[in-house]
């Protein structure tokens, strides 16, 4: 399925855009040229299956509590529609505080929707079509999950009467009407695309009005991640948003002719989602926090989502490898006297010494106590907590589950020692021989280099070690020595705690970490000193 995104353009080549369900374009410009005509042109071009989040919006409710009947409501979303699709709907919303009341009346139905399934599984006796019923989360489950993935610690909940409760770091309970101006823009943004129907172009006008951009890039990434059966168009005079989802398309504005008050044709063009931008270092920096984490990964791997829950005060940027971290950490750090930002980076630690890695702390660079960031999602007492999740809603002895999920992981590691040490021993060897290279003055100056190749015994040690900790059933040992995604070890994990995939099981734990305080806690307290330092 596709949306028809087409405009009068003097780049023909842009004329005619199609979005397809999944995709997220942003509209890029300065004031004046045109972006909020060209936004209404697509709200006219999609009438059936558009949903229009206005620049204009109101962010106040009358209200916390249900006010429509199922009556009114369809008739007041019926004249929302038509009136969208007016002119007029470009400057201004006759039907603002109506937008307030829906929110709260969509939050409220999908509630309720999800109680009535299970109550009605629970009357016939249906215990998998209870289960099943549990499954689906209701908005305010996930919008909840997302205001603190976004870093804003609040908690919505509906109470008697159906009113819209909110709290803020488990005090006491308040009316979601007296939340602040930029939680109730996050709140209601959240709400209006959760709530929308599958196959539903979202028009977003302006998301950074109320909203400090730090927190405006998170809830966009997650709001598009949990709706990739909806397309999103969204318009910003932020020219930095876009650095932050770099799988959307951009599409940069440029000027407008208008005959009168309309705008008739645009000049634009169409930036690639992976178009290069020449300044590397402007690209990483462009609109991040005061402090930088600089991760290894790519925005696709798992470096970042982890790190960013983990870390939420921070911008966290993938820099590919270790020696790319290194170099960006010092690039920041070496020009802190001319910007605002404080940079650090976490690089895994896949081999090194303790000396090394006191070395590397000391120049802004923290070293993850094991090979790679898979051991921070497959660590005993992560894997321990989901059995915990897991079982509450299935079943089970969680504790035996668990104790058998990690003896099977090490039986996937324990047919593959030899393959897996040799490739610790590669690595390793390559970066003790890089360490033996002279700087280039000392090779300019004709120092000799002279490389020690030690590869065998290297390669020995490794695997010795990686077979005592098979031997000994020490996974922690063995998360320290080896990447365990190199082998089925993972996938046996996975399937004895009875889910399908491992993204599916990197995602619980992402929710485990999103609501569980203690598993947050026990979770950063494996970076040693760096929490600490990221609040100095």
């Amino acid at each position: 399925m596709y949306f028809n995104l087409s405009f009068p353009c003097l780049n023909a080549a842009v004329a005619n855009i199609q979005l397809n369900t999944g995709e997220l374009i942003f509209v890029l410009g300065a004031n004046g040229t045109g972006k909020s005509s060209l936004m209404q042109r697509f709200v006219n071009q999609n009438p059936e299956n558009v949903r229009k989040i206005s620049a204009h919006r109101q962010t106040w409710m009358n209200n916390d509590a249900l006010e429509l009947t199922p009556a009114t409501k369809l008739q007041i979303e019926m004249s929302i529609k038509n009136e969208d699709r007016q002119t007029r709907a470009r400057y201004r919303d006759i039907y603002a505080a109506q937008r307030a009341s829906m929110t709260v009346y969509e939050l409220v139905n999908a509630e309720n929707i999800r109680a009535r399934s299970i109550a009605a599984a629970v009357d016939a006796n249906d215990s998998e079509g209870v289960n099943e019923a549990k499954k689906i989360e209701a908005p305010i489950a996930i919008i909840n999950e997302l205001l603190r993935q976004s870093n804003i610690p609040i908690k919505i909940s509906i109470h008697a009467n159906e009113r819209l409760m909110a709290s803020k770091d488990g005090g006491p309970e308040y009316s979601a009407a007296e939340l602040s101006d930029g939680e109730r823009n996050a709140l209601m943004i959240a709400s209006d695309v959760l709530t929308a129907p599958p196959g539903t172009l979202l028009i977003i006008d302006e998301p950074e009005r109320h909203l400090h951009r730090s927190i405006i890039a998170p809830l966009l990434s997650l709001l598009f991640e949990r709706r990739s059966d909806c397309g999103f168009a969204v318009s910003t005079h932020d020219l930095d948003l876009p650095l932050e989802l770099p799988r959307a398309r951009t599409l940069l504005i440029r000027a407008c002719d208008f005959q009168g008050q309309h705008a008739w044709q645009w000049e634009a063009d169409e930036l690639p989602a992976d178009a290069p931008i020449d300044d590397i270092l402007k690209r990483d920096l462009l609109g991040a926090r005061r402090k930088v984490l600089f991760v290894e990964g790519t925005e696709s791997s798992l470096d970042k989502p982890l790190y960013s829950l983990i870390f939420p005060m921070v911008s966290v940027i993938p820099k590919g490898s270790c020696r790319e971290v290194e170099n960006a950490v010092a690039g920041g750090r070496s020009a802190e006297n001319f910007h605002w930002l404080q940079a650090f980076g976490i690089a895994d630690g896949d081999g090194y010494d303790q000396d090394q890695i006191e070395a590397k702390r000391l120049r802004g660079v923290y070293v993850l106590p094991f090979y790679s960031v898979e051991a921070i999602y497959f660590h005993p007492e992560v894997i321990k907590k989901i059995a915990i999740r897991h079982t509450d809603a299935v079943g089970g002895d969680a504790a035996a589950i668990a104790e058998k999920a990690i003896l099977r992981g090490i039986e996937g590691i324990a047919l593959h020692t030899e393959r897996l040490s040799k490739n610790i021993a590669k690595k390793a060897l390559r970066k003790l021989i890089m360490d033996q290279i002279p700087n280039d003055d000392d090779l300019l100056d004709g120092q000799e280099v002279a490389v020690t190749n030690n590869g065998p015994h290297i390669h020995a040690t490794k695997k010795a070690k990686l077979d005592r900790a098979v031997v000994a059933k020490d996974w922690i040992t063995i998360l320290t020595q080896c990447s365990v995604r190199e082998c089925k070890a993972l996938d046996n994990i996975v399937a004895t705690l009875g889910l399908r995939t491992i993204a599916e099981y990197e995602k619980a734990v992402r929710h485990l970490l999103t609501v569980d305080n203690d598993a947050l806690a026990f979770v950063r307290g494996l970076f040693g000193l760096l929490p600490a330092d990221l609040e100095i």
